[in-house]
Order: C-alpha cells, then structure tokens, then sequence
C-alpha cells in the first residue's frame, strides 16, 4: 500500500463531505480550479452558501495586491464554458441577484451542512428555504401514489421475472436507484447478509445512528421482498418513511444523485457501526467504501506553487456542455488549465491534471444535465445529445499510466491541429469566392466550361425577348411601358434566381414565363447563357485548361478528405492498443431522467448478465429492452429523455456479477435459498398472505355467479360422458356460427350467382345448377381478390373469400366456406334457391371431422369478424373526425389500431394498413391536446377542468398505449410535441391554484406508465352487419380531403 492510499484511506470522512460539497460548488458556480474551491470551503467553514458567495464575489473575481495574474488566467479559464452558454448566467460576472435566484433554487433540494451540526437545525433551514420558493422553481413532482388492482390476480408474479417497487408517490428516483443497486449481486449480498450485533441500538449515540440502523434492517426486507416474493412489484413505504427526515419534502421529487449520496452515506455509516462493535479495538475495512469509493491525484500548479493532493470520490461529475461522448467529458474533467506548460521550464502557468489512482470496482459517473437559464429566470435541462460506450477502458486516466497518457495526449493534439489545418484548405476548395458565400470550385469549373461550349446565341438576349413578346400588329405605345418594365424585372430577377450550383438540365428548365408582359409563353426563349462568339481555338484552349484544372482540383479534394479521415482514425485508435485496454469497465446502469427541470420522471435500464440482456425498470413495470431503445432513450438531443447517471462495473471482478452458490455442493442458489433464515420467514409470512389473499378473491368470484349458471355447470359435469361424435357435432355447430353470419351478409351476391345458373337449373337440375353456380363465383371472387386494397377501395370488405384469398387460406377451408353460403337457409326466395340450397347442406352434411380441420376454419372466420370490426371501428372514428367529434374518433381510432395489431401478427394483409390508422389517431391526438391546453390556459375554473378531463380521461390513456408499443417516428415526435406543449406553460405567469394543478398533472404525462389508466370502450358496434362499408370508406376518405363534406345515407 503506498503512502498516498494510506493517507486517503485515513481521511475518509473527512474527504467525503469535501468531496461532495466541492462536486455541488463546481455544478452551482462553474469553478473548477480545485485550490479555489478548496480556499472557499476553508474560509465559509463548511457553509455551502457562504462557498458560493465568495466564490462568486470581489474575493474571487478580482486577484489582491499579492496575487499574480497567473491566479485570475486560471480562473479565467475555468468559467470559460460558462461565458460560451449565452444566456446562462455568468458567475464570475456582477450580477448577483441573479445568482442568489440560482443558489436558492440549485440548493433547494441539496443544501445541508455536512459539518458536526444537528441534522434537525439543517432540516428547519431547509424547510424556510422551500417554503418561500418563486413560482419559477416549481417542485419537481412524480405522479400520484399507485393505486393497487383489486384483483390480486394482476399483482402475481410472473414466475421468476424481477420483482418492481411501488411508486408510493413522487418516489421514481427511489426506484431507480434501488434497483440499480439491488440488480447487482455483490451489492445485494452485502445488504442481505447484514446483522446488527446485540446490544448495538443501545450503543447508538444519536438519533441519526439509529436512523441509519433502521433503514438498513428495512432495505434488507425489502431486499428480501425483491428476491422471493410473489407480487409482481414490492412496496417500499417503510425504507421510503425513514427518508423523509432526511429531505426537505416528502413532495418535491428528489434528484438522483442526491438521493445516491445519502444512500450510499447511511449504508457506509450502519456497516462502520457493525463494525466498530464487532472489533472495538481494530479498525476494519468498509464494504461501502470498498465498492463504491476510489482517489484521484489532484496535482499542478496554482500561483506559482506546485501542489499534489489526494482526494475521495463516489459520484464522479461530469459537464455535459461542450462534449460529444463520455472520453471527451473524462478528458475535460481530468484536465483543467493550462496543463501544457505543467512540465515546461520555459513559463509557469496555471493548471491542473487529476489521474485515478484507486478505482472502485462499481464506477458512478453524475451527469451535470441541470442549470440555471437568466433569460428565463429558472432552471433548465440540457438536453444535449452524449453518447457514452457499453464497455470504457479506463487506462489512460489511471496514475500509472500518466507518462503514457501525456505522450498520447501529446500526439493527438498535434493530429487535431493537422486536421484543422486541412480542413481549413478543404473549405477553400469547398466554399471558393470573394463574396459572403462561396461554392465550390470544381462546380464553377464545371459552369464555366458549360458555358464555354454552349452554342453561340444568334441574337441578342433583349431583341429576342421584346420579339417574341410584341405582338405583329404595329407597335402601340401603350405596349412601350410593359414591355420595359418586363425586361427591367427579368434582368433583376436572373441573378436572384442563381443562387447556387445547378446542373445544366436544371438552367435548362429555368425559363422565365412574365404574365404581364405576354399572353403566351415565348416559342424561342434562350434556355441557357451563351458566349456571343468564341472561336475553335479558343474553346479549345478553354476545354484544355478548364478540364485539366477541374481534375487537378477533384484530386486535391480527395487527398485532403483521405488525409483527414487517416487522421480521425489515428485519433481513434490512439488508445485501443493492449496497454490501453487493461482495465476496463462494463455499462450496469443507466439512470434516465425525462422531462424538464421542474418536473420530469427517472427509470433506469439495468442489464442482467445471467440472461444477457436489458431490462428497463420503470417503477413497478419491469419489460425486456435493448440497446437501440437505452441509446434512443438515454443518449439525449432528440427528446426530452436522457441519462443523468451511468453505473459501470469492473470487467476484470467475475465475483461483482457472481450469482450465490451453495459453499458445501458449489450449485447456484436461488429464489428464497438465497436468504438469511429470519428472512426467509418474513418473505414466507408475506407469501402466505398474499396466497390468502388471491383465495379470497377467487371464492368472492365464485359467490358472484348466478345460481342458474351453477346448476348449469353442475348439470354439463353430469353429462361428462357424452359420446365423441355428440361433442364433435356441438364443436361444429359452434364454428358453423361466425361463418354462418358471413354467408348471411353476402347472401344477394349468392343469389345473382344462382340467376346466372337458372339454364343449368332448368335444363339439368339442382346439382348441376350447384356446380355452375359455386364455380362461376369462385371464379369471379378468385379475380376480385387480385385487387390490391386501398383507403378508398378495399374488395376484402366485400366478400369473406377475398379476405380467404389474399392471405392464401386452405383450399378447403375456402371450399366449405362457399359451400356455406349457397347452403346458407336465407336463400328461401324461388323454388331454384330452395333445391339448390339443400343440395348444398346435403353435400355440407357429408363433410366429417376428419375430412376438416374445424379450429383452423373457426380461427380464419374469427380473423374476418376481427377484421371487420377494426374497418368498422376505423370507419366510424373517421366519420366522427369528419364530424369535428375527435373525442368520439380518438375512441374509435384507438381500438381500430390495437385490435388490428393482432391481426397482423400473422400477415400484413390479414389486417387494415396499421400506418394510416396511426396516421390519423395522431391527427385525432393532436388537436384534442391543443384544444386541452387551450382550455387549461384560458384560466376558468370549468374550462381547465374540462382540459385536464380531456387529458386524463382520453390523451393519456391513449400515450400509454402508444408508448408502450413498438413508437414509430411519427408517434414518437407527436408524443414529445404534446409534452414540450404543456411544459411550455412552466415559464410562464400563472396564478398558484394552476401551477398547482399543472404540477400535479404533468408527471401523469410525461411518464404515461406510472398510472395505468384504461381508455373507455367505445360504443357496440354490428361489424357483421351487412352494411357496403366500402362505399361508406370512399365517402368519408373523399370528404376529408375535400373542403364540403360528403353524406353518405
């Protein structure tokens, strides 16, 4: 162990709360000089306020007779991100009641002393401060409370899926954090396996000790819960209890990181507790240290000075703005200042370089994605787009590869500086010209030739315009005026059309056509510019030069572009060799924030390496995912989601991700084998009540049902022994009906097609008139189903057997279904239909079990009422649209879409085109939110009822069933303009009792899962009706793209 580790290890406590005071200044206030940072803490005595006022005060703005004008270079250059922001405020600037609006509202949920002070004096201050916050701070909130099914059946576990936590209100960071922590092995063995000696509770010498004990003993219950139980999802209200002490408010959403501080915190302090009572005399190591916390080296010059120091971290922050990826954010962080002339005897500058020199195996890195907007006077997101790895090599920051890292450093610079040099020659080639705008210069090569070669006009450009304009009748002089005045606009309006580099077909086209200066178009106008004379030599001299210079040119072009990109890929393959690869570090957590700065929503994606795959943990929900959906959810810059904190493990440390095993057979243990013995009590005292509970309700459903059905039941058990051909028969009276319905509603184009056999009828009889008929309408249908469906015209509508068709059903099952129809007892008009009709149930008769699969021709005849009930359900929601009913529509429109997707699970034509569906719910969707947020900002009392009844009632309901299907980018860009709609109204001036509604309503929104809430049925419907849907579509598609509406009777 070397000098450094013993003195970090040594100074713990001490290092933590400095570390973590110095990670909150450096969000706040932008300063990252550490020997500042350090100087604020000292003087303000651990006051994070007083910090933050000498920081941003004539103390550390202006240097004093005895500071050199190193000290103010290196300020200078730790706020230069900040002076790049625009409107964010600037804290090294004057204007300090700006930044005491953003100190009141960064430390609103974050300011505590960390000193020896009672906790209780920090939490009344805390409460003064959230008490008197402006209406542009408002809480950041969760939605409400989750309401438990009363059916416990949808509260089962699905055998051994992970277990979800309840949101017992605005408690998504607690989820998030838990079950990142809990879905690592290493860590949820420590929890589990924690005893707290006897004795120990007297022992305590505060009331924060015993706290922490008790949160720890409710952590491993709820642990345990998380292992073992039967419930889908666990309630976490007793360990979520025991924290509202420890938080200004049990309402105000809490942030991630925060909460993973205290966390980690009261852990730390209950494992030190154990372990101090275990080994009065020996001092122990801390597992929560171990895991968590590492060291960096802080070293550099400051004034002149060098200094070395070695601090503690847990959270490592990053700065978001300015970065593209989490290597540039780790590049920025480790070095601050000027660190090229660290090392250099020629000047003595400023700067610093932080190298790690113990990494925790379970690395946190704290995105910094929160800051404070002057313009608009309260916090603000960032949403800026940062990609991060699934597996980050953390060799190059490492203490013991410095050397190594500095010459690479070293390398790249000089590289980036050779790039940009070229790219600067490549812009030349790229935008040439003197003007404002250049283009490139190959293209103007190119026109130049083109215009050399064209051939020469035979008149002037202005007597072929005034000759083809005028008319041949003797000149008016009334004609004079128009005629110049054409010719006048047309001069001025060529260059102004040539605003760049087009193709030579493209000029050609361009000719202009002046209304007011002729009634026909010219028969001869010039298409193209032409020199009005040039001779052979000249061209030829041109065409030499022009094309060689082109080509000289195209050559240069692709040397620089190929000279660039060797270049990127130097640079990116500058740390991938061997000795850079030697610790590196796997993704375990993504934490995600969604939503704005004042109200949002967290969930995190956590990967599960026994199964190799992502599982996204959002509250009680706990659904399989993938890589796509984290970096489409997490990456940022294209909505309002983004990560907040990344968990990543020690690649090299198996024994992080080490399922329990059994230290006697070495097999894996699982479920509840996993737990300590008083908890494996509690988590079976909790089973057997929820088992209670699921008997209960099935025996209450059981008392609900009619006497007459029991009998009924009772009496169906006693005729058990009913032959096979009895229940055969009975099947098939039962799949006879949906088929039976559908001959029914086709039944007068079954009777043209027996018309049509009244020769063969008359002539030969019923069984040849059969025959003739069911083949002229196999035939006409097999024809009629070569037509592709469209909006207007869909011929499955008009026959089952299209349907049967187009989605190539079995020969039989097509066979017996016509056979059906002309069988079909509504036939009964003529002595023909009859005889014919009961040679058809004759021959239907003859068709046994074994000669007819009846569960495939049952299902393709469900599949055809299905789908006629999504075209019915489409075709009314359009009527309603067309109507101005969206309400109404959105009903219809949503069943129609979710209906047909089980349709087309087994073929695209077995349902209706899913995207125009889709197409116009979202039209449906949009409007009825505008007419909501209208509603809501009018401010009447009824009017925002009726919006937010709009909101809850039919948009929100309709989101989550959009989101938590396959989101296209259409739907995915709808449902972010509806949420940036309604949190626009959080900068902006609104009485309280709104802000208030508005704060509880938007965590409903942006996070549509947290509140499972049903869209109502719309009204019954006859899908088998024998209506002419098709005529009814073509009307209602020709009256909403038209501007009268179209009625159909």
């Amino acid at each position: 162990m070397t000098a450094g580790e013993s003195r970090a290890e040594r100074s713990v406590d001490n290092n933590k709360t400095s570390c973590l005071i110095i990670s909150q200044l450096r969000e706040i206030t932008g300063v990252h000089n550490n020997q500042l940072l350090q100087k604020a803490i000292q003087i303000s005595g651990g006051d994070i306020n007083q910090a933050v006022s000498f920081l941003t005060g004539e103390s550390a703005r202006e240097p004093d007779d005895g500071t050199s004008a190193n000290e103010a270079e290196s300020e200078s250059s730790g706020a230069t991100d900040n002076q790049s922001r625009g409107s964010v405020i600037d804290l090294t600037g004057d204007e300090k009641e700006d930044l005491q609006k953003a100190i009141a509202l960064s430390l609103r949920d974050s300011d505590k002393k960390e000193s020896g002070t009672a906790e209780n004096q920090d939490l009344d201050q805390a409460g003064d401060v959230s008490g008197g916050e402006s209406k542009a701070g408002l809480k950041r909130r969760r939605c409400e409370a989750w309401g438990d099914s009363p059916n416990p059946h949808d509260r089962k576990r699905d055998d051994k899926w992970p277990v979800g936590l309840k949101n017992v209100g605005n408690t998504c960071w607690f989820s998030a954090v838990i079950q990142s922590l809990f879905q690592l092995p290493v860590f949820r063995r420590l929890v589990l396996s924690y005893k707290v000696p006897q004795n120990l509770h007297q022992a305590c010498r505060s009331h924060t000790e015993l706290r922490n004990l008790a949160f720890m003993q409710e952590l491993r219950c709820l642990f345990a819960l998380m292992v073992a139980s039967k419930r889908k999802y666990a309630d976490p209200s007793s360990a979520v209890e025991l924290l509202k002490d420890a938080f200004r408010s049990s309402e105000a959403q809490q942030d991630v990181s925060e909460f993973t501080h205290k966390l980690l915190d009261w852990l730390e302090d209950a494992f030190q507790l154990t372990a101090s009572a275990k080994n009065l005399h020996k001092k122990t190591q801390n597992p929560m240290v171990e895991l968590f916390y590492g060291t960096f080296l802080a070293e550099g010059i400051h004034d002149g000075k060098m200094f070395s120091n070695i601090e503690t971290f847990g959270q490592y922050p990053l700065q978001v703005n300015g970065f593209d990826d989490l290597h540039e954010c780790l590049e920025g962080a480790m070095v601050v200042g000027e660190i090229e002339t660290l090392h250099s005897d020629q000047s003595v500058r400023s700067g610093q370089e932080n190298w790690f020199t113990k990494l925790p195996p379970v690395l946190t890195f704290e995105l910094s994605r929160f800051e404070f907007n002057q313009s608009l006077g309260r916090p603000e997101k960032i949403h800026k787009k940062l990609e991060f790895p699934g597996i980050v090599y953390m060799d190059r920051y490492l203490h013991k590869n410095k050397e190594l890292t500095r010459s690479r450093r070293e390398e790249v610079k000089k590289l980036k500086e050779q790039s940009t040099v070229l790219q600067q020659r490549l812009e030349r080639y790229l935008n040439y010209g003197s003007g404002r705008s250049g283009f490139p210069l190959a293209d103007m090569l190119q026109y130049v030739w083109e215009f050399a070669s064209t051939k020469p006009s035979i008149v002037p450009p202005t007597q072929d315009t005034v000759a083809t304009s005028l008319p041949k009748s003797p000149p008016d002089t009334s004609l004079t005026l128009p005629v110049q005045t054409s010719l006048a606009e047309l001069t001025a309006a060529e260059p102004a059309e040539d605003t760049g580099p087009v193709g030579t077909a493209q000029l050609q086209r361009a000719t202009l056509h002046k209304p007011f200066t002729q009634s026909n178009p010219p028969m001869e106008m010039p298409a193209h510019p032409a020199p009005r004379n040039i001779t052979a030599h000249e061209l030829a001299f041109l065409d030499n030069c022009l094309q060689r210079w082109r080509a000289e040119v195209e050559n240069d072009i692709t040397d620089l572009k190929n000279k660039i990109n060797e270049i990127k890929h130097s640079i990116d393959q500058m740390y991938t060799d061997s000795l850079m690869c030697q610790v590196p570090y796997r993704l375990h957590a993504v934490l995600v924030h969604e939503g704005q700065a004042s109200a949002g929503h967290y969930w995190a994606y956590i990967y599960d390496h026994s199964e190799n795959m992502w599982l996204k943990y959002n509250d009680l929900l706990v659904a399989v995912s993938s890589w796509d959906e984290l970096q489409r959810d997490s990456y940022g810059g294209s909505r309002n989601a983004s990560a907040y904190c990344l968990m990543y493990i020690n690649d090299n440390l198996p024994q992080l991700i080490a399922e329990d095993t059994d230290v006697e057979t070495g097999q894996s243990l699982r479920s509840i084998h996993t737990l300590p013995p008083e908890l494996v009590e509690y988590v079976r005292e909790d089973n057997r009540h929820f088992m209670q509970e699921l008997e209960e309700w099935n025996d209450e459903q059981v008392r609900k049902i009619p006497q007459k059905e029991l009998v009924a039941m009772s009496a169906e058990q006693e005729a058990g022994g009913s032959t096979a051909e009895e229940e055969s028969v009975t099947s098939q009276q039962t799949t006879c009906c949906a088929s039976a319905k559908h001959a029914v509603m086709v039944k007068d184009q079954t009777a043209q097609a027996i018309e049509k056999a009244a020769t063969s009828y008359e002539n030969v009889g019923a069984k040849a008139a059969l025959k003739e008929a069911f083949h002229e309408e196999y035939s006409r249908l097999f024809d009629l189903a070569k037509d592709e469906p469209t909006p207007q015209n869909d011929p499955r509508l008009q026959h089952v057997l299209v349907y049967f068709f187009q989605n190539e059903a079995s020969k039989r099952v097509i066979e017996r279904t016509l056979l059906e129809q002309f069988a079909d007892k509504n036939l009964s008009y003529d002595e023909r239909s009859i005889s014919i009709m009961k040679v058809a149930q004759t021959k239907l008769n003859l068709i046994g079990p074994s000669d007819m699969d009846m569960k495939e021709y049952k299902e393709w005849h469900d599949d055809y009422s299905l789908f006629r009930k999504v075209s019915v359900y489409f075709l009314t929601g359009l009527e309603c649209y067309q109507n101005g009913k969206c309400r109404e529509s959105l009903t219809y429109l949503v069943h129609a879409y979710h209906s047909n997707l089980k349709l087309l699970k087994n073929g695209k034509k077995r349902g209706v085109d899913e995207t125009l569906i889709g197409y116009y719910r979202r039209k449906c969707l949009l409007e009825l939110n505008a007419h909501a947020a209208q509603l809501f900002e009018s401010g009447n009392e009824s009017d925002v009822a009726e919006g937010l009844s709009i909101m809850n009632d039919q948009v929100i309901p309709c989101m989550h069933l959009i989101v938590n299907h396959e989101l296209s980018e259409e739907d995915l860009g709808a449902v972010e303009m509806m949420r940036n709609h309604w949190c626009s109204f959080l900068g902006e001036d609104m009485d309280s009792h709104l802000q208030e509604k508005l704060t509880e309503f938007l965590p409903r929104l942006l996070d549509c899962s947290a509140e499972v809430r049903i869209l109502r049925e719309p009204p019954k419907i006859r899908p088998n009706s024998p209506h002419d849907l098709c005529n009814r579509f073509a009307a209602v598609m020709e009256s909403i793209h038209s501007t009268s509406p179209v009625t159909v009777k």
